[in-house]
């Protein structure tokens, strides 16, 4: 049984006896929750599937309503994967007691430690460089750096998203863990200062405001970009896309800021098995190459080559922070944010 990412809380309740009528405990089911809503995904289960034998039953909503759903379900759940596309989610599932620790000599080697949670609880199998755009026709000295959006030079011009936005609270406690509370403090006031709008929209609406001389300056996920590079934007023409430039950031210190999806084995899965099997397939050259080409993000397993669309964006230093540091931040990054009044 299939929701939609736009599936209630109130709807999953209401289907709960349907879903617990699944076989869970039969031999090669893999009953997963997950908040990854592309439908480029479909080739990553169906080939897991093929290869193993193993039935995916597939449980899609939001991340906090999944989180919510497991919480409610308890010990009954007959969650084995849950599957989303932030830290921040991974981590309060984790503090929730909702997953545990896994032991795969195959992630252990293939997923580099940094995109690893620290109990082996969760694991990041892609990454999304978060970086920066400007309007090349408006914007002479693009920022070079994240703290250089705080200039004074940028006033106006900065478009980004919202405060209670994942996003944000990662790059935000990311920079927290490099810079202090103090100085991101200063940097989060100054940032706000050079807003071109008030926060709104997701990241391609940023690069939209862009196209549209709104903003001449945005920070956005880069496969948004890479994907409309390779398919095209019904708002955007290809003008409007040749007037974007991107600068990944920081590239002399700490590196451009990475977002990442990642799973991990829920905490009562009847299918543990089959969970460690389909996390160590998400981990596999074919899983790893399908992220890129298939959606247009970077693989978390080095040396997995890349799609045109993303390796046209160019090589860059990426900030190999340890995940679980940007997590143990967040709260701070949150209090900056509304301290900072940024909306």
């Amino acid at each position: 049984m299939r929701f939609s990412t736009k599936t209630s809380l109130m709807a999953l309740a209401a289907v709960a006896t349907t879903v617990t009528a699944i076989p869970a405990y039969a031999e090669g089911e893999l009953n997963l929750y997950s908040s990854r809503h592309y439908d480029t995904d479909e080739r990553l289960y169906s080939d897991f599937e093929e290869m193993t034998g193993i039935t995916i039953n597939r449980i899609e909503g939001k991340a906090d309503e999944l989180i919510t759903r497991m919480e409610a379900e308890g010990a009954n759940s007959p969650a084995d994967i849950f599957l989303t596309v932030d830290t921040v989610r991974l981590t309060r599932a984790k503090n929730l007691g909702l997953l545990q620790s896994v032991e795969s000599d195959v992630l252990e080697t293939r997923i580099p430690a940094y995109l690893q949670d620290e109990d082996n609880q969760w694991f990041g199998f892609s990454q999304r460089a978060r970086i920066l755009f400007y309007d090349k026709e408006a914007i002479e000295n693009p920022p070079q750096t994240y703290q250089d959006l705080g200039n004074a030079e940028y006033e106006g011009q900065v478009c980004i998203r919202s405060s209670t936005n994942v996003y944000t609270q990662n790059i935000v406690a990311a920079l927290v863990d490099h810079l202090g509370e103090d100085a991101v403090k200063g940097w989060a006031e100054a940032v706000v200062g050079n807003f071109a709008r008030a926060p709104q929209g997701g990241d391609t609406d940023q690069l939209r405001g862009i196209a549209s001389g709104e903003c001449g300056i945005a920070m956005s996920n880069t496969y948004y970009y890479a994907r409309a590079l390779r398919k095209g934007d019904s708002t955007m023409s290809e003008a409007d896309l040749a007037r974007i430039g991107w600068v990944f950031p920081n590239q002399n210190d700490i590196g451009a800021h990475m977002n990442i999806s990642g799973g991990g084995v829920a905490a009562n899965a009847p299918n543990k098995d089959n969970a460690v099997k389909f996390l160590e397939y998400l981990a596999s050259d074919q899983a790893q190459e399908y992220f890129s080409a298939g959606n247009d993000e970077y693989p978390g397993v080095p040396g997995v080559g890349l799609s045109e669309s993303v390796a046209a964006l160019g090589i860059f230093r990426p900030d190999v922070i340890d995940l679980s540091d940007i997590a143990d931040n967040i709260d701070a990054a949150q209090n900056i944010l509304n301290e900072a009044g940024w909306e």
